[in-house]
């Protein structure tokens, strides 16, 4: 990031090649289609290169990196919310039904339909932990919460997908 911020292109190149696709996940949502996840990504890049002046070396990348991306995605869902709010819809879409279990599907597929069922708080922290591999500290700095609040988050997280999981293999724990 300090290369970047002197100009670097191979830094800039570099800097995009590792983040997008910890971008694309961390954006992506039930409601989003590729292309709306592709433009969030895409105006998340804008604002990093935009505020890149703003990071200081002596901070971890990957907080203010994922602050700038959880910024990006709230103003996405709201400007997503405006126009919905404003469409007059002509005609009524099917109801959204569960994906089918396929032999072939990966547990990648699996996963991101347990995680889709969790709110949308403890996803991004379950996603910042688990996948990016940042610290509590790093995710309360990114979400502007307390380490407290990301752990609490977290366990709530873990609490249902082990609820889910249980149900899905026909097992249901005794409270």
């Amino acid at each position: 990031m300090v290369r970047y911020q002197r100009a670097d292109p191979e830094a800039a190149d570099e800097l995009v090649r590792r983040l997008t696709p910890l971008l694309f996940g961390f954006l992506s949502g039930p409601t989003h289609s590729r292309a709306d996840t592709e433009d969030l990504v895409q105006e998340c890049w804008l604002r990093i290169h935009k505020s890149r002046h703003t990071y200081r070396a002596t901070e971890p990348v990957l907080p203010w990196i994922f602050a700038i991306a959880r910024h990006t995605g709230l103003d996405g869902y709201r400007r997503r919310s405006r126009v919905d709010s404003r469409e007059v819809k002509t005609e009524r879409l099917p109801e959204r039904t569960e994906m089918p279990e396929l032999p072939g599907m990966s547990l990648k597929d699996e996963l991101g339909r347990y995680l889709d069922q969790l709110p949308e708080s403890q996803k991004e922290v379950i996603l910042m932990l688990k996948v990016t591999g940042m610290s509590l500290e790093e995710v309360a700095r990114a979400t502007s919460s307390t380490v407290g609040a990301v752990k609490q988050k977290a366990h709530r997280a873990y609490e249902k997908l082990r609820r889910l999981l249980g149900e899905s293999d026909g097992y249901r724990r005794k409270s």
